[in-house]
């Protein structure tokens, strides 16, 4: 199947994704109080963090499609505001979201899962001194 979907749309439908799997991902953990569990999802679904994500997955461990994918999220136009980021940040997310809608809607649920587990092992990393 050919995602011809533009960019922000991918990211529209990847960012919903991505929360729920970490939402789930965070039940597992024995989180129970509502605010405790958004705290807790910021880390994994923050512009910063998913940047981050995203660094480690260019430099390697990404297909030349899923590279296409990212960067038609990342150069999307938006409307919206980046913030609590700068903007390079946000666009990144975008692109890491993107990423995600385009492995859901192209039916890759083995490779979208892999991603988001790696993301998640990527955001559980403590961070280097």
């Amino acid at each position: 199947m050919s995602i011809l979907l533009n960019g922000s749309a991918l990211a529209y439908i990847g960012d919903a994704i991505y929360e729920v799997e970490i939402r789930k991902y965070l039940l597992t953990k024995n989180i129970t109080k509502v605010n405790d569990l958004h705290q807790a999802a910021i880390r994994f679904t923050s512009a910063v963090g998913q940047c981050k994500i995203m660094e480690s997955f260019l430099k390697s461990g990404l297909t030349e499609t899923e590279i296409e994918y990212f960067k038609r999220g990342r150069n999307a136009e938006s409307t919206r505001k980046a913030r609590n980021t700068d903007l390079g940040t946000y666009h990144q997310a975008t692109g890491f979201e993107a990423l995600l809608g385009y492995l859901y809607l192209d039916n890759q649920p083995e490779r979208l899962a892999e991603i988001i587990q790696r993301s998640i092992q990527l955001i559980e990393e403590p961070l280097a001194e």
